[in-house]
């Protein structure tokens, strides 16, 4: 009696000529494995198909490991343009009013914040030439950055702080405070003898700015306001 081949003559033909198709398939390499565990019975502990199981999943650890570094490398370039963006921005207004509306406007697009505050202590309750500039401007009594910025767990020296617990009060961010979610605050130190000031950055996103993230490019920012506001000031 005859039996027909377990595989078509064509079929057959070309795995021959190309095993590595087989090879390099990992659906069809799973289903051999398989059909050969079957074959050998379930009291046969197939040393091979264990280390197999265990290289395929290393294997997408890896992967998945080299998607996260690109991701976080492409995420990390794109912070640092709009950083560099913003920073030059700052650097072109002559006046403070024009300083101030470029800060309110075109670098709070760039750094997509729902609402940015300057910060600036005084010895005085109020300072009508600051006011006149607009909400942007926020004029607080001395020791107001220290006690704001310093949070639950008392003060802190750290330049920038991000934080995602935003305290309710209306003091910065008036009627937008209850939509704001996450913060940075920008510690700002405009030199010998001058009170410090504070830029505030607030986002309804509460994962915009977190504890855990990096600081590097808002400090980096801090440095440049502070320079730029100094021209202002002298």
């Amino acid at each position: 009696m005859s039996s027909s081949p377990a595989v078509a003559d064509d079929l057959r033909a070309k795995i021959i000529a190309h095993p590595d198709t087989i090879l390099d398939d990992p659906d069809v390499m799973r289903a051999l494995v398989a059909a050969n565990e079957r074959m050998m019975g379930g009291n046969i502990v197939d040393l091979r198909g264990i280390a197999m199981e265990r290289l395929e999943a290393r294997l997408d650890r890896l992967e998945e490991t080299h998607r996260s570094v690109i991701a976080a490398a492409y995420e990390n370039l794109a912070g640092t343009n709009q950083i560099h963006r913003a920073a030059l921005l700052l650097l072109e207004p002559e006046d403070f009013a024009g300083f101030v509306a470029t800060l309110s406007g075109e670098v709070a697009a760039i750094l997509r914040i729902d609402c940015l505050r300057l910060v600036l202590e005084s010895h005085r309750d109020d300072d009508a030439g600051l006011a006149a500039l607009g909400e942007v401007v926020q004029v607080v009594p001395a020791g107001f950055v220290d006690a704001y910025a310093g949070g639950v767990h008392g003060r802190t020296a750290r330049t920038v702080t991000l934080r995602q617990q935003v305290p309710g009060s209306s003091a910065l961010y008036g009627h937008k405070a209850g939509a704001i979610r996450s913060e940075a605050l920008l510690r700002l130190d405009f030199g010998t003898g001058r009170l410090p000031g504070m830029l505030a950055m607030g986002s309804e996103d509460p994962q915009q700015f977190a504890p855990n993230q990096g600081t590097d490019l808002l400090t980096f920012l801090a440095g440049v306001f502070e320079r730029a506001m100094r021209r202002f000031l002298e």
